[in-house]
């Protein structure tokens, strides 16, 4: 097989770049180790920057997304039985968010490319990435119980941190910044509708608290809890119970309570892989980075990074010139090391780690203060938020 650009990974990056080259006569073809099914049911981020709704939209996968997705235009964060609204329009010029889960996303780029696109096999293994640093890279595969390569100009890993695209650049030519945290989230779906109409972040000296939503009947929520644990260790009334404390307020509010159909534990780590290129090898998306979810940024920097490859390629097609390609790494690192300065800031301010001290905690109120009471400080984080600029 020989096409231009050999995709690995059909998660929302890989999706999205196979219909943005599409979209810009550039032939692609899509590796995928799963089937379709699991595709389409693998439950991750569900919150759209501004910028990842509108480039869905351009990309013709918007119509779905703007009849069922749910815009938000703000998010609660409560702490000390407090309750502050960060209004997005009023502090960013009208931006804002949209809860879309990225299952949702997936169906609709799966629909888009069987019914119009380049090729996209499902349970076809990417063994290996050969030759990634000249200009003839090819990607060996399993599909339909044998062994086949796909030759291509160009490779782009959106394959995830297990997938084998980052383990074709050199040992010596790589630099990894990571952290681990010491806790995790515990998450659970629950068929009730959410207890309010925006995501509210909690900060509690228990421990951190998230009520987010996958639909106006189906809520999601989580709680902080330790590195390791089992999701199983909770019971339902035990989970509603927790819940209940971290939300408290001096109001009237009351959380809503319902059947929870799935739990799950989900580590919280930071993690960078420089460079993003190697040759005609570029990563995607987990492949080269993973924040803490309590940003909201894991999908919508992958996003960030296909954008910024098709406008690279579709560049040197159009004019010959390599600079955009030449520069995808620090193009996409910039904007990746923004998110994760943010997601950390995100983290630090309203989780409760293991051991943290009295002064701690009231540095964590103080932080909290400031962005209740100072626009400046309430503006950044509405801008980062809701997204920072593709390129």
């Amino acid at each position: 097989m020989r096409t231009t650009v050999g995709i690995i990974g059909a998660g929302p990056a890989g999706l999205l770049l196979a219909r943005l080259l599409h979209n810009a006569g550039i032939d692609a073809v899509v590796l995928e180790s799963r089937d379709r099914s699991y595709v389409e049911r693998r439950q991750r981020a569900g919150i759209l920057e501004q910028g990842t709704a509108d480039v869905l939209r351009a990309a013709g996968a918007g119509e779905r997304m703007d009849r069922e997705g749910l815009r938000h235009d703000g998010i609660e964060l409560r702490f000390d039985r407090r309750r502050h609204r960060v209004d997005f329009p009023g502090l960013t010029g009208g931006r804002s968010v949209t809860v879309y889960a990225q299952t949702e996303v997936c169906k609709d780029l799966i629909a888009l490319q069987l019914r119009g696109g380049g090729p996209l096999l499902f349970e076809a293994e990417a063994l290996a990435v050969e030759d990634a640093g000249t200009d003839a890279p090819r990607i060996r595969f399993r599909h339909q119980g044998r062994e086949d390569v796909l030759e291509c100009a160009y490779v782009v890993g959106c394959d995830g941190f297990w997938g084998v695209a980052r383990k074709a650049i050199p040992a010596g030519l790589a630099r990894v910044f990571e952290r681990t945290y010491p806790f995790g989230w515990l998450g659970v779906l629950a068929d009730v509708p959410p207890s309010h109409d925006e995501l509210v972040y909690a900060r509690h000296d228990r421990g951190f608290a998230l009520l987010s939503m996958r639909s106006p009947s189906v809520s999601r929520l989580y709680l902080q809890v330790p590195d390791g644990t089992d999701a199983g260790t909770w019971g339902d009334e035990e989970i509603w119970d927790e819940l209940e404390r971290r939300f408290e307020t001096d109001d009237d509010w009351r959380l809503e309570r319902g059947p929870i159909t799935q739990k799950s534990v989900t580590p919280m780590r930071s993690y960078v892989h420089e460079p993003m290129r190697h040759g005609r090898l570029f990563l995607a998306g987990d492949a080269a980075h993973i924040v803490p979810p309590t940003g909201a940024k894991g999908l919508n920097l992958a996003v960030g990074d296909v954008v910024t490859f098709a406008r690279a390629l579709t560049h040197r097609q159009e004019t010959g010139s390599p600079e955009l390609l030449d520069a995808y790494s620090a193009t996409c690192l910039r904007r990746v090391w923004q998110a994760e300065r943010f997601s950390y800031d995100m983290t630090t301010l309203l989780h409760t780690a293991p051991g943290a001290t009295a002064f701690e905690g009231r540095l964590q109120l103080a932080r909290l203060e400031r962005i209740a009471s100072s626009r400046a400080a309430e503006t950044d984080l509405a801008e980062a938020y809701t997204g920072f600029p593709f390129g």
